[in-house]
């Protein structure tokens, strides 16, 4: 008799309980499982069923890849690379995933989405063209009992029994899951929060230690859990916990560098002692279930006849200790797999006649098609961007804004049409210290004109080398264009994205157009659309060359752009602004003061809330109903406030806020043909791209007030810095967020100088967490903000799932708050923020932004609490300003 897989006649799985929804965690009693059948018999029957046998699991004699004592002793040559499946599971963290296997095999995995390649595509890779050694199946939310959440995972792992597969998080439970174990609810929900793992030796853990205090702290994002008190004899259980769960800061070696941290081995490993029991005359560790009595929780898996391995942590996040040696180790079991199967030569052989299948996947599986919301897809042997993006489709929509300092011309279709930039600049020494500081210098040059159509990104927190420069201008000179961008009927049933653009010159000339595939591929165009010559910028201390200054709402994905014109007038406006700026006598400029400043609630300014404190404490409680039940990690619920302002000086009031709450990344962005005004004080860095190609994200998640006395602001500081909550918020964040960097950047470059970081503004401290990467050279500019647009920390984690159940929990539209502002440049660099602490001025309306990140250890009451506290610096501002305005009014009457 030979073993054979029995599998349904169907393409998809028919097993009832996947066919559930997501809310009913499913017990598989009558699951279709592994089965032995005749080798000459084409169905049998299992369980009462007629099923048919594959043919792609007939290879068989899997027992031959679990290799004797004496060939497992020899010494083996290791592969120049080994090539990986790598299925996404919609998640924000397979590119860490992308990023560490690209180091470990020496070549990138091939990413698909689990729903993207049918059955036979998998069949025609893994099987005719040999494109792949092994398969690793990413984390997820949802629960592998939902076909929609885990799509072909399952088919793999019933029918792919002789290959060597890694299931992380969603993809061990479907492990589980596929051979008849019990997908149940956790103890607790565990997002963000660390762990000591005990291990039984197996292979997978080679070179890492095991047990309490032994250095092995791992990160786990997970609700459900596999049910190990009915774990079936397939399955044999190779990791546990250790210890309860803690934060990373309180964790055993916590004062590691978290970039070393998963590739730290500790010295002296020591393993416990196991016994093992034997599985088709292989010989297998295993733990004895027994021992995970406790409370210990189920962390790893691998099945006793396949080379089939699980994971429920996550060994690719920033704060896992020993995640590269676990991939690693995958490498050299898959490398012993193959090389066990049949004889070296003829196996080199194969993997050089079948490396250009792999190498051509990325076109055959059409990777370059349209996702879901917020992927990108890399092709490694793509055409240069400049090819590339006339490809790129939009991935989201929403109204934008924005400036241009170049005129309009028709897009070239090739570079050899390029338009020619020249810039002219001039620096003048000493000059903001002269004329009393940028506040001075822009209110000279716009303040006559009320501001309108000016923008002005103002780094008016500049401690700590936050940000350094500001960038102003505003309505003059023939190449100055406004454009606006705004969305087609979404509601419409026939919507297929774009929307319409409308730009306005100096003259108030107003063109319009419709652009079908949206504003994303204007923008990447107009910017690959200029050359220069580099030695015009050289000098210049900072990487913005010319090009887009303007805001892009949290509904488009994607960033903004504007078609202009070359100029060729000689430069009259420099002396003019000379002139100007030297006129104005030195003042002395109030400085801010290291005490706290007071503020009031948004309530006692005269705001009213989108919606009641009982609401939002349900809406919180509706995101940790989502949490429990695995379909989000984390979700960031925002509301709005508005407040009735009639007719005020908007340019006033940002100038007050910047006062009382100065701000690295704050802005001023006046549009009077569509009456809004954008005061940011925003302290949190989107993504920023400079000259080198370098990125970098700032992402902050963690909030508390100042202290009135400088010893309770140190109590309330610590407090932070070690507020468990928070710095799971903060974990869960980083590791998207290099997840989105990881899609665009060169394997092994993403990483994290600083983790967790307390930075102190005016009126709060916040938790922040620097992440950076090198670009790849054919990635263009707007290619890197479509992978990580909106911020992460506006959204939550998994990126795509969350923002679907906020967008159901949310009563209206975003808009600006969520969004960015920040430029654009011709020499592919941009700088751009996350868009709070912002009031928006609009139709004699101010409205403000707020929300928090809800995980599993989230109170309601306080989550609310956290909400109002992030308006009330900007609704202070507003009540003092307005207050300020109507006595200079009474006192003139």
């Amino acid at each position: 008799m030979n073993m054979a897989l029995c599998s349904s006649t169907s393409l998809e799985l028919k097993n009832p309980f996947i066919e559930g929804t997501r809310g009913k965690i499913a017990t598989s009693k009558s699951f279709l499982r592994v089965g032995y059948v005749a080798k000459n018999e084409k169905s049998c029957c299992c369980n009462g069923r007629k099923v048919a046998v594959s043919s792609h699991s007939m290879p068989g004699h899997l027992e031959e890849s679990f290799m004797g004592k004496k060939r497992m002793e020899e010494p083996s040559r290791k592969m120049d690379f080994v090539r990986t499946l790598l299925i996404d599971n919609y998640d924000s963290y397979t590119y860490n995933i992308y990023q560490e296997l690209s180091v470990v095999n020496g070549v990138p995995p091939v990413v698909i989405r689990n729903d993207e390649w049918t059955w036979e595509d998998v069949c025609h890779y893994l099987y005719e063209k040999r494109a792949f050694d092994n398969i690793v199946i990413s984390p997820g939310p949802g629960s592998p009992t939902c076909a929609t959440d885990i799509g072909i995972c399952l088919r793999l792992l019933l029918e792919c029994r002789d290959i060597p597969i890694l299931g992380v998080c969603l993809g061990h439970q479907a492990l589980g899951y596929v051979n008849g174990a019990r997908i149940v609810h956790a103890s607790e929900p565990v997002h963000g929060r660390l762990s000591e793992i005990e291990h039984n030796g197996s292979r997978l853990f080679d070179n890492i230690p095991s047990g309490r205090k032994s250095g092995f702290k791992v990160v786990r994002y997970h609700s459900l859990i596999i049910d190990w008190k009915a774990l079936p004899k397939e399955l044999i259980p190779i990791a546990w916990t250790s210890s309860s769960t803690h934060s990373f800061l309180e964790s055993p070696n916590s004062g590691l560098n978290p970039d070393t941290c998963k590739d730290h081995i500790c010295a002296n490993t020591s393993f416990d002692t196991f016994s093992s029991r034997s599985y088709n005359g292989a010989s297998w560790s295993f733990s004895n279930p027994g021992r995970m009595q406790g409370g210990k929780a189920l962390m790893g898996i691998m099945h006793s006849t396949r080379p089939h391995y699980g994971l429920q942590f996550h060994p690719e996040s920033i704060a896992t200790c020993h995640g590269r040696q676990i991939f690693e180790n995958f490498r050299e079991i898959t490398e012993d797999y193959w090389q066990g199967l049949r004889p070296r030569s003829t196996f080199m052989n194969e993997r050089n006649a079948h490396y250009t299948a792999c190498m051509q996947v990325h076109v055959a599986s059409q990777l370059l098609r349209v996702p879901r919301i917020g992927s990108l897809v890399h092709k490694e042997d793509a055409q240069p961007f400049r090819e590339a993006f006339r490809r790129s489709q939009l991935l989201g929509n929403a109204d934008v804004n924005c400036h241009s300092i170049s005129s309009a011309l028709k897009f070239p279709e090739s570079s050899i049409n390029a338009r020619h930039l020249k810039l002219k600049w001039r620096k003048f020494d000493k000059l903001a210290a002269l004329v009393g500081g940028a506040r001075n210098i822009f209110s000279k040059l716009f303040g006559a004109c009320k501001a309108e159509n000016t923008f002005w990104l103002d780094s008016s927190s500049v401690e700590k080398k936050r940000a350094r420069f500001s960038f102003m201008g505003g309505k003059d000179g023939p190449l100055w264009r406004q454009m606006t961008f705004r969305l087609s009927d979404q509601s419409d049933m026939d919507f297929k994205g774009g929307g319409y653009l409308s730009i306005e010159d100096t003259e108030g000339s107003i063109k319009s157009m419709f652009l079908e595939k949206g504003f994303l591929d204007f923008l990447n165009q107009e910017l690959l659309s200029f050359t220069y010559d580099k030695e015009d910028f050289e000098e210049l201390p900072f990487d913005f060359y010319g090009g887009y200054i303007g805001y892009i709402g949290y509904s488009l994905k994607v960033e903004c752009g504007m078609q202009s014109n070359q100029s060729t007038t000689s430069i009259p406006w420099l002396d003019d602004t000379e002139n100007k700026l030297l006129c104005l006598e030195a003042s002395a400029t109030r400085k801010l003061g290291a005490s706290p400043i007071a503020t009031v609630s948004p309530f006692e300014a005269g705001f009213l809330g989108e919606k009641s404190r009982e609401q939002y404490i349900k809406d919180v409680s509706k995101c940790l109903e989502y949490i429990k039940d695995g379909e989000s990690y984390e979700l960031c619920l925002t509301s709005q406030m508005r407040k009735t302002v009639g007719e005020i000086d908007s340019l006033g009031l940002y100038l007050h806020l910047r006062d009382k709450n100065p701000a690295p990344y704050a802005a001023w962005l006046n549009f009077s043909n569509e009456d809004l005004c954008i005061c940011c004080s925003s302290p949190e860095r989107f993504l920023r791209l400079d000259r080198n190609g370098i990125l970098e994200a700032k992402p902050i998640k963690g909030t508390i007030a100042r202290g009135v006395t400088p010893e309770e602001d140190e109590q309330l500081k610590l407090k932070l810095q070690y507020s468990e909550k928070d710095q799971a918020e903060n974990l869960m964040i980083v590791d998207l967020l290099r997840n989105d960097l990881g899609r665009v950047c060169e394997p092994g470059s993403v990483h994290v100088p600083h983790l967790m970081e307390v930075e102190s503004y005016a009126t709060v401290h916040t938790m922040v967490s620097t992440i950076r990467g090198k670009k790849k050279s054919n990635v263009s500019a707007v290619d890197s903000v479509r992978a990580a647009f909106p911020g992460g920390s506006m959204t939550g984690a998994p990126k795509l799932r969350s923002m679907e159940l906020l967008d159901s929990l949310e009563s209206s539209s975003r808009g600006i708050y969520s969004g960015s502002i920040g430029f654009f440049s011709y020499n592919q660099t941009f700088d751009l923020n996350i868009v709070i602490r912002t009031i928006i001025i609009h139709d004699s309306e101010a409205s403000m932004g707020a929300g928090g990140a809800v995980v599993a250890l989230s109170n309601p009451e306080d989550e609310y609490d956290e909400m109002v506290l992030k308006t009330r610096a900007s609704a202070s501002a507003v009540r003092d300003f307005q207050l300020d305005q109507n006595q200079n009014q009474t006192f003139t009457l």
